[in-house]
């Protein structure tokens, strides 16, 4: 088998996104920073002991808000919770709302995602590897369902399922295209998750989107009359319920993965494993290490 530079530091990733930069309530807290074969993620890992079990929390624009969705570096985020150890991922994001149901300070757990991003990369394959994962359920119903209960325990309105219309930003939605987004029948918008989703399903890893609504989309006729500082309200206060929600969420986590995320890339791998460059097995090897024997190129 090729080596797989696994630190086994954390078993849940949890990933910050809009209002969301620290994870309090971890116990043992430290920093590790990492580089990957994608380069940087966006800020350092923090490890610590949340709810009895190991985690590493990531902000996704980095600490201070660095980076524009497009500007994420999501290759070495994924990439980075992988070496870590970590098998499963909760990730939260601040999103708009596209029903009338989707109220500000509801949570919504989307089982779909939409995708209208182009400018960024988005799979860890190419230069000589070709893969083609399954992607028709795009998040992990097992840990989708541990998301939902802990919203309820933790007393926050939460909607399991619905669709995630990832936009590219950073600018935000014309009226003409929001509306157009409601006929489809788009429950969310945001701009980073599905990115996410597509590489932890290659990394093999579980991805739950916590769909934090801070506010209706411009489609709204109410939506001119509500002031920025309503709205980062709005932020700090879906910040601290999604606190509660992650610690209800990690304690109730099973130890053991009954999915099959654990095996995305079994049947799909296209490239012939003996004409694959050194170099890209190389990178790859803490993806596609135990489908390549010692005896096909492994590139060490």
């Amino acid at each position: 088998m090729l080596e797989e530079n696994l630190l086994q530091q954390a078993e849940i990733g949890i990933v910050g996104g809009s209002g969301l930069y620290s994870m309090p309530g971890l116990t043992d807290v430290r920093e590790v920073a990492l580089e990957t074969p994608f380069g940087a993620p966006s800020d350092a890992y923090v490890l610590g002991t949340l709810a009895g079990r190991s985690v590493a929390f990531l902000a996704r624009h980095g600490r201070g808000h660095r980076f524009m969705p497009t500007e994420i570096n999501y290759r070495a985020n994924i990439h980075g919770l992988k070496q870590l150890g970590v098998s499963r991922i909760i990730s939260l994001s601040a999103v708009g709302s596209l029903k009338e149901e989707h109220r500000p300070l509801d949570f919504v757990i989307p089982d779909q995602f939409v995708d209208r991003t182009r400018h960024r990369v988005d799979t860890f394959f190419g230069d000589g590897l070709v893969a083609h994962v399954g992607f028709g359920h795009p998040i992990c119903e097992e840990e989708a369902v541990v998301l939902a209960g802990a919203c309820r325990r933790a007393g926050v309105n939460v909607k399991q399922g619905g669709t995630y219309l990832n936009m590219e930003g950073p600018q935000f939605s014309t009226k003409a295209e929001s509306n157009l987004y409601r006929s489809w029948g788009m429950d969310v918008i945001g701009m980073t998750n599905l990115t996410e989703a597509r590489l932890a399903r290659e990394a093999e890893l579980c991805y739950v989107t916590v769909a934090m609504v801070t506010d209706y989309d411009c489609w709204h006729e109410e939506h001119d009359h509500v002031s920025v500082d309503q709205i980062i309200a709005v932020l700090l206060k879906n910040a601290e319920h999604a606190c509660n929600v992650v610690r209800e969420a990690v304690a109730a986590m099973p130890k053991t993965r009954g999915c099959k995320c654990g095996s995305a890339l079994k049947n799909a791998i296209i490239t012939q494993k003996d004409v694959v460059p050194a170099a890209t097995l190389q990178r790859l090897k803490l993806l596609v290490g135990k489908y390549f024997n010692s005896e096909e190129k492994a590139g060490t």
